[in-house]
């Protein structure tokens, strides 16, 4: 190919059959996987292409584990690494699942350990679905038929599982899956032991440690089951034993952990950076020094509402506690990921982020705190378990967490403060959820409790749906109930990010939301500072969030969604941790709120953090100086990876990404985040396709005549034409796509938007979602590559950004510009 120099990527593929080896694609240079093998092997394979790059050769690279070897020493593993890919098909409904050779996975989990067995169950584990391993706790209770198993799905792993367990032997499952047979044999194995397990009756635990014999038959089993990576949930299930009783048992025949270090050299030589993963042997390489030291959980897999967002606030909370001077851990699975690094903290520990895992750590390193604020909702759900076994918990306690995270404390609290909120009740049945709504009415936002990213989100408008609804929801989380929300209608929706101490409170960014509320705010596109907002506004905006945050207790950084409709503010939710906006606010604003929410949790004071100079002297960036830029956030959609899925926003995150565009105007800004989010951009001339629900006809008139006056051809379906006709505007009709070409060969809107003669398609849904009509419109408009609006309120965005590109300055600098010039601002106001 002739690549002279840095990194390359080649993907193979082996014939079961014959053991034929072909080449399948070569990528000149980094790829997916160069990430995954840097941090499999602690070979840092993307650094050592970028010193190739300016000159340097193999042999003079030192290999920063070892300090001994050069970079030209390849690297050697004694142990097994195993990935397994996050997908997020729940998000979307009835898209195929069925995996093949286009890309549909949104993050991935690796794991290490000595043993395949020992990786896989870890990785299992790490995922986040709740899956405590590979296990007859995840079969299905009916027969998996060859079909099923033949066709590769997310689920197929499991569905194994649930095949071995029914009786298919290894050529059964070889025959079709095709997976190689010693792997399956790997599998046979992990469920044979869990069936050896479930054979005991051991009864109470504190009487079998006490017994001889039987302590000596249980340690051996117990020892042999956690060195082929079973967790204490898998084994507590097959024994009849909870998971805590579990753990007690096997700390009392001394069956506990150690940690060996990953040295890209098989322990040829040592290793000086205390990069670790859990095993069951003899040996512990842990070392554990006796340093004031913290402990920061991260997120786990990148999937839908929690991606690397978390990730860049536990890499600012880790350097910002090396620079105070504390030992800084990392736990996390995730090889995608900054905080994986082996440099990021003083000590990495891989491994899942499950209750069992980070107190086997935690049993270890005896952290003098743990962090749980900046990983997202994996680490805040671990949180009771972590306190209930004594662990300090630093920044904002567990209780201030359970008060923010459970509805009834939190409404009960907003009712005290006397802060406007959504009506509002908690339903576990069908019944329950009927008499909520009689009392608050239709619309309504239904949801289970203690989720992230709107997973299970819905809007219902009926009783049917929402009975439906509260079936499928108490299904998947009988542990805790479903909310009931009033649905505001015609609000504007303001996202806040604030810093508080116990006493000071720092309002870190307020975000207006372009789309209206009802869209999560994932996936609405935000700006920085507040387009619309007054001053009376933003200090409402600011006592609300003040007193919630005393009310709660938080200790760090403090997320608030509000809503604003006809002057009345409604506070939506509070989380007490870092949220996906933070990455954005401090790069906006140029304040690094996750840095500051980390000092504050070791116990700083907003007054100290200004004194060294991380947040400003005085003021904060709730009203940026006069002449700061404007930010905008937009979301980015995996649409086109789920053909058939529709693109109307809703209540339920979707976006798997996100871009910022900064320019000194809103309407400039917004065009460069759609660039950024869109290959195509905005287009600044063409054909516009304007179909849009009866409640928003009267809203578009003013953006589609400007976006007519800037040049574009109007085509509409008849109802809209009829109303953009009455106004003045020139609308050419096309007829809805399930009417077919007309006689006289008239085009339909799908049929003009595959063919190509479209360059801009704005269609808003009606009700809980669009006709088919509709639906058909932005599924075609997602196959060609078009922009497609499904708000008024993101027409009248696009309408300003193409204004502005058209009749603009399009201004270019580095982001350090930008915050220097906010800092010079920030010092003359």
């Amino acid at each position: 190919v002739g690549v002279e120099t840095g990194g390359s990527n080649v993907q193979f593929a082996v014939n079961p059959a014959t053991g034929e080896v072909i080449v399948i694609e070569m990528n000149p240079r980094v790829s997916r996987s160069s990430a995954l093998a840097s941090k499999a092997t602690g070979f840092p394979i993307a650094k050592i292409a970028a010193l190739l790059a300016v000159g340097y050769t193999l042999d003079e690279i030192p290999n920063d584990i070892t300090r001994v070897t050069p970079a030209s020493f390849e690297p050697s593993i004694d142990y097994c690494v195993v990935k397994i890919p996050r997908w997020n098909f729940e998000k979307f409904p009835g898209v195929d699942p069925t995996l093949g050779p286009q890309m549909k996975s949104v993050g991935e989990v690796m794991a290490i350990g000595r043993t395949f067995p020992e990786a896989l169950n870890k990785a299992i584990r790490g995922l986040d679905i709740g899956a405590p391993g590979f296990s007859r706790l995840l079969g299905e209770r009916r027969e998996v038929t060859e079909a099923v198993l033949h066709r590769p799905t997310a689920q197929r792993l499991f569905k194994i599982a649930s095949s071995l367990n029914e009786g298919a032997s290894a050529d059964d499952i070889f025959a079709t899956t095709a997976f190689d047979p010693w792997f399956i044999s790997q599998l046979q194995e992990i469920l044979w032991m869990e069936e050896e397990i479930g054979e005991l009756e051991i009864g109470n635990w504190e009487a079998v440690a006490s017994i001889s014999n039987l302590r000596s038959l249980i340690f051996t089993l117990l020892r042999r089951a956690k060195r082929m990576g079973f967790s204490d949930a898998v084994i507590g299930a097959a024994m009849g034993m909870g998971e805590t009783a579990v753990r007690q048992l096997r700390k009392a025949l001394g069956i506990t952990p150690v940690y060996y270090r990953v040295d890209t050299c098989a322990a040829e030589f040592e290793a000086h950076t205390p990069y670790l993963y859990s095993t069951y042997e003899s040996h512990c390489e842990a070392n554990p020094s006796d340093r004031k030291k913290v402990m920061i959980l991260g997120g786990g897999p990148n999937r839908i509402g929690q991606g690397i967002e978390f990730d860049y606030c536990c890499v600012q909370a880790c350097w910002a506690l090396r620079e105070m001077g504390y030992e800084t851990i990392m736990v996390n699975c995730n090889p995608e990921t900054v905080s994986t690094d082996y440099d990021t903290a003083d000590r990495l520990y891989f491994e899942p982020l499950t209750l069992e895992d980070v107190l086997n750590i935690v049993d270890l390193e005896r952290p003098d705190g743990v962090i749980v604020q900046f990983g997202g909702q994996t680490p805040i759900n671990l949180t009771a378990g972590l306190a209930a076994a004594g662990v300090p918990i630093w920044g904002t306690s567990p209780d201030s967490i359970d008060l923010a995270e459970d509805r009834g404390r939190f409404g009960d609290l907003l009712q005290t403060l006397g802060i406007d909120h959504p009506a509002w009740g908690v339903a576990y049945s069908a019944a329950e959820a009927l008499t909520v709504v009689a009392r608050i009415g239709y619309p309504v936002l239904v949801r289970p409790s203690y989720v992230l990213g709107g997973r299970g989100m819905e809007i219902v408008y009926d009783k049917s749906v929402l009975a439906a609804y509260i079936e499928r929801a108490t299904q998947a989380s009988p542990e805790h109930p479903v909310l009931v929300d009033q649905f505001l209608d015609d609000a504007i929706e303001i996202d806040v990010d604030a810093l508080y101490d116990g006493e000071e409170l720092f309002l870190g960014g307020v975000m207006e939301h372009i789309e209206e509320a009802g869209i999560h705010s994932g996936d609405s596109a935000c700006a920085l500072p507040p387009m619309t907002l007054g001053r009376h506004e933003l200090e409402q905006i600011r006592a609300s969030t003040l007193a919630i945050a005393q009310g709660v207790g938080v200790r760090g950084l403090l997320n608030i969604q509000f809503a604003l409709t006809q002057d009345k503010l409604f506070v939506l939710e509070a989380n007490p941790r870092a949220s996906r906006t933070v990455p954005f606010v401090s790069k906006a604003t140029g304040v690094p709120l996750a840095k500051a929410a980390a000092r504050i949790a070791v116990g700083q004071s907003i007054a100290q953090l200004r004194a060294d100079g991380l947040l400003p002297a005085s003021g904060d960036t709730a009203e940026l100086p006069v002449g700061a830029a404007m930010s905008v956030k937009e979301a980015v959609m995996p649409f086109g990876r789920f053909h058939g899925v529709d693109s109307v926003l809703g209540p339920e995150m979707r976006s798997t990404g996100e871009v910022m565009g900064i320019d000194a105007d809103f309407g400039t800004a917004y065009a460069k985040s759609q660039s950024g989010a869109y290959s195509s951009g905005l287009p600044m001339s063409g054909r516009a396709i304007i179909t849009v629900a009866n409640r928003d006809k009267r809203s578009m008139i003013f953006p589609v005549k400007r976006l007519s006056d800037l040049g574009f051809e109007i085509l509409a379906t008849q109802g809209t034409a009829d109303v953009l006709r009455r106004n003045g505007l020139k609308a050419t009709v096309l007829r809805k796509h399930a009417d077919g070409i007309g006689p006289n060969g008239e085009p339909t809107t799908v049929g003009s938007i595959l063919a190509g003669e479209v360059d801009l398609v704005v269609n808003t849904p009606l009700g809980t979602g669009g006709r088919a009509d509709g639906y058909d419109i932005r599924t075609a408009a997602v196959v060609k590559g078009i922009p497609c609006i499904t708000t008024i309120q993101g027409l009248a965005a696009a309408v300003q950004g193409i204004e502005a590109l058209k009749t603009g300055h399009v201004g270019v600098r580095s982001i350090q510009e930008h915050q220097a010039d906010l800092a010079a601002l920030w010092a003359a106001q």
